[in-house]
Order: structure tokens, then C-alpha cells, then sequence
């Protein structure tokens, strides 16, 4: 057999990510690679770090792109900030907060779970009724933006609570940065991780940070090393510092550092609030696509995110053919349920360059075609006649 250069198909993604990347992204890591040390790229990475402040509205100086993706993101924050013994108050009410306890765990930490539903946002009431009954803790932990579910919880509220018991916030803003409001300074969040592969429009690969003062201090404090030597923020901070000569910790990804380095130029372009209202405009016009061919949004209104609607499978219809279809027919992915959810739902994104009309209008147009073909009554021209009448407002 011989094996040729790799063309892959041209996809419209609109699953729970990555989304569609820029062809101003895409252009960005065609360019040529330098060293990782290099005067010219040490710039750019200073310019990184001041864009990524803007994007988590925050003056953190501890503020940069971890070397891997979002998930080492996650683990950078549960490593540095977990010592064995510590009791951490984890919030689940879909996959990545169970995520969050398995990293608990796995730094000797002690998880105490705040058991929520799948498809809502974490209870405020519940996390304080729980810290109150756990006065050791010292960590809250949580998911702003629950990607499996298309749940958004309120990352400020819960940050007061935790500022009451004396506790530091470990955030998850995967989904949100860039997307929907994140204000890491005004709401007092104290560790905040994300990805660059959904709301940025940007490739998969790096998972941007963020840490505060008090998040440092327990940090400095820390008994014992931090379990992992890649993200021992003490070594890391070496390379990323703008306080002294660089000093080499790592290879970086130079060419994805230049594909995110253009996607928050681009984010500051728009402006942070412009994009977040761009992706809850896109949202309300798919919601009433949606709604004309009687499919329901699983989230209730008041904590649904806008940029990850889970959509219920109606009674009889397969929801991996309905997805097969869509892939080979119209090189349009969807995402699947998870965890609780498997079966039931569609996840569909509008994250970042995939937040646009043509997206809501294919999507639409496709799912009604195939889902009429499946033996469900509907209607094509109504749902985007719908959509259309929500994209002509004013955003």
C-alpha cells in the first residue's frame, strides 16, 4: 500500500469543537518557523500574554497559553494548586466537572462532590450549604461553560461563596472564553483554564491560563512539589516571564502560538463584548429554527449557553444516523451526547468562526431535509424563514 500526502474532506463543524478555524488562523501557521527562543518570537509572546489578558478581562500576570490542550489546562490548575490531603469542593453536573474530581483525586487531594443534574447549572445554595459543612476546604471547583451539557453556571455567584468560606475558585471556561461573558477580575475568579479550539477560531492544541495573587500564594506555599514537571508553574513561568532572560523549559508550538497570537488579535477587532453578543444573536436565531420544527433545547432559557445548544432527539429517530447523514451528505458535523446524555441529544456549536448565518442556515436546512427523509415532519423553509427573521435584528 502506498500512503500519500493527507487531504482531509472540507467540514462545516458545529459540534461541541473544535469549531471551524479562520482562514486568517489558518494563514497564520503557514508562516515560518523561528526558534521558540528567538528575540522575534519572544516578542510575540509578550503580545500573547497582553492579548489573553484582554480576552479573561484580567490584569493577572500569571497569564498565558499552556503547551497542550485544554485538558492540560486543567491539570496545570489541579497540580499547582491540589497538595495531598487538601479537601476540594468539586461541582458535577456533566463530564469535564467529573473531570475535575478525577484530577482531585489523582494530585491526593480529598474530592467533596457537589452532585448536580445534567442539563442545569450548578445550584448556588447547594455549594454553600456544602462548604459551610466542610470548613477545611480550600478550593471550589466548577464548570462555567458545561460543554457536555450546553449548561452555563454563574462562575460570579459561586465566587462570592467561595470568597465567604475562605476558598479559592478553580474555573473551567473551555466553552466560554471568548463566547460568552467571562470577567476573571470583576468576579474575583482566582485559577481559570480554557481552550483554543472553540470561541478563539483557533486549531487545537493550547490551553490559555490564568492566576491570580491568591492562587500564587498557595502556590508559594505548597508543602510538597507539584506532581508534574511539564506544569510545575514555578519551571513554566521561566520560559513565560517577561521579568527576566528566558530560559529554556520546553519546545513550544511555535506555529500554533502564531495561529492563537491571530485569533485574539482578531477577537480584540471585534471586541470581547462584540463577539459575546455575536454568539447569543447566532444562538437566538438557531433557537427559533429550532423551535418551528418542534425540536427542544434540553437547557432551561435562564442557564442555557449559547454557544452549545443541546438539542433533544425526538421519539424514533436514530441520532447517530441523523449525524451520519449530515457528515456524508453535507460535510456538516454535530456532536453526540455524553455521559448521561448519550442517545439523546445533538450537541451543535456556534463557537467562534463557526458563529456565522451561513452555518445556522446550512444546519437547519439539513437537519429538517434528512429528518423529514427519517419519517419527522419538517419543514425546511419555515425553520430558516424563522432563523432569517432573527438574523435581519439588529444583534
Amino acid at each position: 500500500m502506498t500512503i500519500r500526502s493527507f487531504n482531509p474532506p472540507v467540514r462545516t463543524l458545529m459540534g461541541p469543537g473544535p469549531a471551524d478555524v479562520h482562514p486568517r488562523v489558518l494563514a497564520a501557521l503557514a508562516r515560518p518557523t523561528i526558534g521558540h527562543l528567538d528575540p522575534a518570537f519572544v516578542g510575540m509572546m509578550d503580545e500573547v500574554k497582553d492579548l489573553l489578558r484582554t480576552a479573561f478581562r484580567t490584569q493577572n500576570a500569571l497569564t498565558m497559553p499552556v503547551s497542550a490542550p485544554g485538558s492540560a489546562g486543567m491539570e496545570t490548575c489541579f497540580v499547582n494548586l491540589v497538595e495531598p490531603g487538601d479537601e476540594v469542593v468539586v461541582c458535577i453536573n456533566g463530564v469535564f466537572g467529573g473531570r475535575m474530581k478525577e484530577n482531585v483525586e489523582r494530585a491526593g487531594g480529598v474530592p467533596i462532590v457537589v452532585q448536580g443534574a445534567w442539563g442545569r447549572a450548578v445550584d448556588p445554595d447547594q455549594v454553600a450549604d456544602t462548604l459551610a459543612r466542610h470548613p477545611n476546604a480550600r478550593l471550589l471547583a466548577f464548570v462555567q461553560a458545561e460543554t457536555s451539557t450546553g449548561a452555563q453556571s454563574d462562575a460570579r455567584a459561586l465566587a462570592e461563596i467561595a470568597r465567604r468560606h475562605d476558598c479559592l475558585t478553580i474555573v473551567d471556561a473551555v466553552t466560554a472564553l471568548g463566547g460568552s461573558p467571562l470577567e476573571v477580575d470583576a468576579w474575583g475568579l482566582d485559577a481559570v483554564y480554557s481552550g483554543s479550539q472553540k470561541c478563539l477560531s483557533c486549531v487545537p492544541g493550547l490551553a490559555p491560563v490564568t492566576f491570580n495573587e491568591r492562587a500564587l500564594d498557595k502556590i508559594r506555599a505548597r508543602q510538597t512539589k507539584v506532581q508534574s514537571w511539564f506544569l510545575d508553574l514555578n519551571l513554566v513561568m521561566g520560559y513565560w516571564s517577561g521579568e527576566q532572560k528566558r530560559s529554556y523549559h520546553h519546545t513550544a508550538p511555535v506555529n500554533a502560538l502564531y495561529a492563537l497570537h491571530e485569533s485574539l488579535v482578531m477577537l480584540a477587532e471585534e471586541g470581547v463584548e462584540a463577539a459575546w453578543k455575536r454568539h447569543t444573536h447566532h444562538h437566538l436565531a438557531l433557537r427559533a429554527g429550532l423551535e418551528t420544527l418542534g425540536l427542544e433545547l434540553i437547557v432551561p432559557e435562564s442557564e442555557r449557553l449559547p454557544q452549545l445548544n443541546s438539542v433533544a432527539v425526538p421519539a424514533g429517530i436514530d441520532e447517530a444516523a441523523l449525524r451520519a447523514r449530515l457528515l456524508s451528505r453535507y460535510n456538516l458535523e454535530l456532536g453526540a451526547g455524553l455521559g448521561d446524555l448519550a442517545g439523546k441529544v445533538w450537541r451543535i456549536g456556534l463557537m467562534g468562526y463557526s458563529s456565522r448565518p451561513a452555518n445556522i442556515l446550512l444546519c437547519l436546512g439539513a437537519m429538517a431535509s434528512e429528518l423529514d427523509a427519517m419519517g419527522y415532519r419538517a419543514d425546511a423553509g419555515a425553520a430558516i424563514a424563522a432563523a432569517r427573521a432573527v438574523l435581519d435584528q439588529a444583534a
